[in-house]
């Protein structure tokens, strides 16, 4: 049997949003190499709701 892949699925979520009390979420799904990336990415995306870029983390 063949070992499971380094990459897993992770859910990142806009903190600025989050912050602001509005509703709603942004949220995007994207892959990430375990080994490589061990601790939560944290990157800049569009947030479609405050029609600007935005800080995303990972969450869970």
């Amino acid at each position: 049997m063949a070992k499971k892949g380094n990459r897993v699925q992770v859910i990142m979520e806009c903190t600025e949003h989050k912050a602001s009390g509005m509703p709603g979420t942004s949220r995007y799904i994207t892959t990430k190499n375990k080994k490589n990336t061990p601790e939560r990415m944290e990157r800049k995306k569009y947030n479609p709701i405050l029609k600007r870029v935005t800080v995303h983390k990972e969450i869970k």
